[in-house]
């Protein structure tokens, strides 16, 4: 008979349940993975917790350790993929998919966050020596000090808008801020630079990828939309925007939420009234196939504690989230997935009464953000969407061993109920060691 002191499955007020197995429940059936995600994200016990690698542009891979895990696996042919040359994150191929047994599809657009679309595919070299394809419409210059700059929207008439560091991973955005005059500030110049509602093109691709694998394979479907990501600290830039306007240095636009509150709020309030829109027709393209929506990237916590108070939260971003959760509760069967880093334990109260469904990416090294916490208080209110390991310390500079013993004891708490799919908190880093890779993933099987 198992031990109470030894089961490291067991509640923590101690109880004794000997008929049951660990927090992984089996079932007399295997699950799809589109069933498996539906009954995690209703907070439903399933015989094993969803395993996302790839849906999202925070749930991904950097595609050196991309190249490296899928040699690992024994996989070769295919290509090393760029999809997304800002944090410089692989498709997820699907023999690696079916390799490792991931659960979600991303449904996003074929447009890069520097605002050129993603195809023409070309060949690039990583500084590591990795070799990837990228988008033919990556436009960019090696500098003297063996930087690289790249051009938004691959036009080389405007001023780089993204900087690699030389023997670097990814690309840093490129602060282009003009002169500051307070009095010519002008909200919607920001706004329409920045965002804009959907074109026929973007959304007959939506409506015919979201068909396409919704009829054409088990996956559980995300769908990338973002549109609730006021203040979105890697839009502020303006990376895609060939001459931005207004306040585009995030440090500037941190301290305008203070000192120009007005100018802020008023963004926002455009931003509403396009996104607002989009989502509808957002709605109209993807119907009942997506089983979550993307809101938000916006980071609201730092490593220590809250990045703003939560009395600035409730007052500016809290309205606007709910209205936007609230239309999709009201018109679908989406859960409200929001990314935001760091401790946001002093936040959660016044997420659940905005509405947010789903929290990532469960970033669990912070203050306060232990799994038991997390669960112990908002097990019912949230789905944890990653937290699977210590992605700062454990996963980057522990042995295999210790991240596999990380990984389990999260996984067995988190996915306890329901209302849990495995991830790393945020993307898999380039020098993560690939035994550290192999060991996280392959747990979430036992």
């Amino acid at each position: 008979m198992r031990s109470c002191e030894s089961d490291p499955c067991l509640s923590r007020d101690r109880t004794c349940r000997i008929a049951s197995p660990c927090s992984i429940m089996a079932t007399e059936k295997q699950m799809t993975s589109r069933e498996r995600l539906r009954k995690a994200i209703q907070h439903q016990e399933t015989d094993r917790p969803p395993l996302d690698l790839g849906s999202t542009l925070v749930t991904g891979i950097q595609a050196s350790a991309y190249a490296r895990l899928k040699s690992a696996l024994g996989i070769s042919g295919g290509a090393v993929r760029v999809y997304d040359p800002y944090q410089m994150l692989a498709e997820v191929e699907e023999p690696v998919k079916k390799a490792l047994g991931v659960d979600t599809f991303g449904i996003q657009l074929p447009t890069t966050m520097f605002g050129y679309r993603n195809e023409n595919w070309k060949p690039f070299t990583m500084f590591d020596g990795t070799k990837v394809e990228i988008s033919g419409h990556f436009e960019y210059d090696v500098l003297p000090s063996g930087d690289i700059v790249q051009y938004p929207k691959g036009d080389r008439s405007a001023p780089p808008s993204g900087r690699m560091p030389k023997d670097g991973y990814y690309f840093d955005t490129i602060v282009r801020q003009e002169p500051i005059d307070d009095e010519k500030l002008d909200p919607r110049e920001w706004v329409e630079q920045t965002y804009s509602l959907y074109t026929d093109e973007e959304l007959k691709f939506i409506e015919t990828t979201s068909r396409s694998m919704y009829e054409g394979s088990e996956y559980g479907l995300v769908g990338n939309f973002w549109g609730a990501g006021f203040g979105d600290i890697a839009t502020v830039p303006g990376p895609a925007v060939l001459h931005p306007k207004g306040i585009r240095d995030p440090e500037e636009w941190y301290v305008s939420t203070l000192l120009r509150k007005d100018y802020v709020k008023e963004i926002f309030r455009l931003q509403l009234e396009i996104q607002m829109k989009n989502l509808v027709m957002y709605r109209q393209a993807v119907g009942d196939r997506i089983d979550v929506v993307i809101m938000s990237g916006t980071d609201f916590g730092s490593q220590n504690g809250p990045f703003i108070a939560p009395e600035a939260y409730r007052e500016i971003f809290k309205p606007l989230h709910k209205t936007m959760n609230d239309w999709v509760h009201a018109n679908t069967k989406w859960k409200t997935f929001y990314h935001t880093c760091g401790s946001i334990i002093a936040y959660l109260d016044d997420f659940a009464e905005a509405g947010i469904d789903i929290l990532n990416p469960v970033q669990i090294s912070a203050a306060g953000m232990s799994p038991e916490a997390l669960k112990g208080t908002y097990g019912d209110t949230f789905v944890f969407w990653g937290g699977a390991v210590d992605a700062q310390h454990t996963l980057a500079f522990g042995t295999a061993a210790r991240v596999r013993t990380e990984t389990l004891h999260n996984r067995n708490i988190f996915a306890k109920g329901g209302g849990y799919v495995f991830n790393n908190a945020h993307n898999i880093q380039a020098t993560v060691p690939t035994e550290n890779m192999l060991a996280m993933l392959q747990s979430v099987k036992g």
